[in-house]
């Protein structure tokens, strides 16, 4: 049996995949779709509260192409709280004009070669603020789920651990050449989703999403070993454009 690293957790994930029914949003009154709208507005800012003081963090954005209208992802220490704001956006009367289309669950991970030899990674500040990190609001998101090829020769999980950790250390350098434009967020979800991992990134030039992938493609680790779902992507979501895309 291959040695068993474990990585480092830390805030739960999820992403919310909604469709809008426009037929239904059509058929409310104008006070309806304002109070709907308002219920909305309310959510949000309880989830910026969150953020602000440093309970989880909260990204909305709208999605480009048939998938979905908007997502959001959510970050929180447990399950329940994960559970809860499912619920309660399920209440609102915005959440009845809407489709769910996709979901997953995972938990931000770091790999265990982050941490220091010898030390407690949870008492690392730089290790803590990215396990449970502030959400960038940068002006586009794509999000993908992505499995460890278990084929043959090429079964990630009968590779020894150094083996493991140096294709990981490559891949991470492509990774690093992006600093400033892309920022990443991995959830592990063995055990939790469909999936492996789900790959969240955000970058201001959405042409950022093409050319790490597209360079992370020629890297041995995910030309080997890498298996890919269907890639989401989209736009920063605001108050104001919420609004212009609800307006009929």
């Amino acid at each position: 049996m291959s040695e068993v690293v474990h990585p480092l957790d830390g805030w739960y994930s999820l992403h919310d995949f909604r469709a809008i029914d426009w037929n239904v949003w059509k058929s409310l009154t104008a006070q309806e779709r304002a109070r709907a709208e308002d219920e909305l507005h309310t959510l949000l800012g309880k989830y910026q509260s969150t953020e602000d003081q440093k309970q989880g963090s909260t990204a909305f954005y709208s999605i480009v192409g048939q998938k979905a209208d908007f997502v959001f992802m959510h970050l929180r220490e447990t399950l329940e709280e994960l559970n809860e704001l499912e619920t309660e956006f399920n209440k609102s009367m915005f959440a009845q004009v809407t489709i769910p289309t996709y979901s997953y669950v995972s938990v931000v991970e770091l790999g265990a070669y982050m941490a220091k030899p010898g030390t407690d990674p949870m008492q690392d500040p730089d290790v803590v603020a990215r396990l449970k990190p502030t959400l960038p609001k940068a002006g586009h998101i794509c999000f993908y789920p992505m499995n460890k090829k278990r084929e043959g020769n090429d079964n990630w999980y009968m590779l020894p651990a150094e083996d493991r950790r140096n294709f990981m250390r490559g891949h991470g350098m492509i990774g690093r050449n992006y600093a400033g434009k892309v920022k990443q967020i991995i959830g592990g979800s063995v055990g939790l989703d469909d999936w492996e991992w789900g790959v969240t990134l955000f970058a201001d030039d959405a042409l950022q999403f093409k050319r790490i992938v597209h360079e992370m493609r020629f890297d041995e680790t995910s030309a080997r070993f890498g298996e890919f779902g269907d890639f989401y992507v989209g736009n920063l979501l605001n108050q104001e454009k919420m609004a212009s895309m609800l307006k009929l």
